[in-house]
């Protein structure tokens, strides 16, 4: 039996892509699960759905009540979702009132879905690179955009929480996360523009995979406040790394060789923290990358 069966959960964010199989996944579990949603959803799967802003004290206070442990996947998911206010206050006032209010209540843990744009890389609006490879939770950050700077806030509002309230935290540097379908799909578009992948180390992980790095940061013996990169172990992309680093990224330093198709991402922190490795890979060939790319 689940070590969640019988506890109190509440998921933000809970009609979003990893929400809801977050969702059913904990229940699957054991769990009893508080759904909060900024919008109506039949299609919930939870104890009980209440519709309600992560930026309202009541709403939150409301969703919180009896909760053993808290899961905050609500957020604008990209700088160009909303308007850059709107991107940035929606997301760092929600972490704010989610932990804060957690923290209070004395609930004792809490997941936050983090982003491998923690480091500014991705979304940048200039021609960057990173330090060096494979990013690890060292990397320099480099922030020239709202979103990335939210979820950047984010981590260290995790930490103040856990330091003032004693809740531990873990932060999921998620990269993009998505259906195998449409993951299927976006390795396609990779085939023929790999370039566009650099930044995100041409990352990713299944919507299941990532539902269950929040269960095993759920039960997980960590302590503290935690932020770390999470992947599937070969990228998306149909090439071998070394030589998508030599047409793209020659100048950036690498701290190691990469084996085939080998994630330019260090896994350890969640291998070590969590006992995460992903389950769900899409099954894509190791080609010779075409010199006309």
């Amino acid at each position: 039996m689940s070590t969640l069966a019988g506890s109190k959960i509440l998921v933000t964010g809970a009609s979003g892509r990893i929400g809801s199989v977050t969702t059913r996944r904990l229940r699957a579990a054991g769990a009893w699960v508080t759904a909060l949603s900024i919008n109506d959803d039949p299609s919930l799967e939870a104890d009980r759905v209440l519709v309600g802003d992560t930026r309202s004290q009541d709403d939150v206070a409301e969703a919180l009540e009896g909760a053993d442990a808290v899961v905050h996947l609500a957020a604008l998911a990209h700088r160009d979702i909303a308007p850059p206010f709107d991107v940035y206050s929606t997301n760092v006032v929600s972490t704010f009132n989610v932990l804060a209010q957690a923290g209070a209540l004395g609930i004792r843990r809490a997941v936050v879905a983090g982003s491998i744009n923690a480091c500014g890389l991705p979304q940048n609006v200039h021609e960057v690179r990173p330090a060096y490879v494979p990013y690890d939770t060292h990397l320099p950050v480099d922030i020239a955009d709202w979103y990335s700077l939210s979820k950047h806030q984010d981590e260290s509002t995790a930490r103040m929480a856990w330091r003032h309230w004693g809740i531990d935290v873990v932060t999921l540097r998620f990269p993009h996360v998505n259906s195998e379908e449409s993951l299927r799909d976006q390795s396609l578009r990779l085939a023929e523009d790999p370039r566009s992948g650099l930044l995100e180390g041409w990352s990713y992980l299944t919507t299941e995979d990532a539902a269950r790095s929040v269960e095993l940061s759920l039960t997980a013996s960590t302590t503290g406040a935690h932020a770390f990169f999470l992947a599937a172990d070969r990228t998306l992309a149909p090439y071998r790394t070394e030589d998508l680093f030599d047409a793209f990224a020659p100048e950036v330093t690498r701290t190691r060789r990469f084996v085939g198709r080998e994630v330019p991402i260090d896994l350890t922190p969640a291998r070590e923290l969590i006992g995460f490795r992903a389950e769900h890979e899409i099954d894509l060939p190791t080609l010779d990358l075409p010199s006309g790319l």
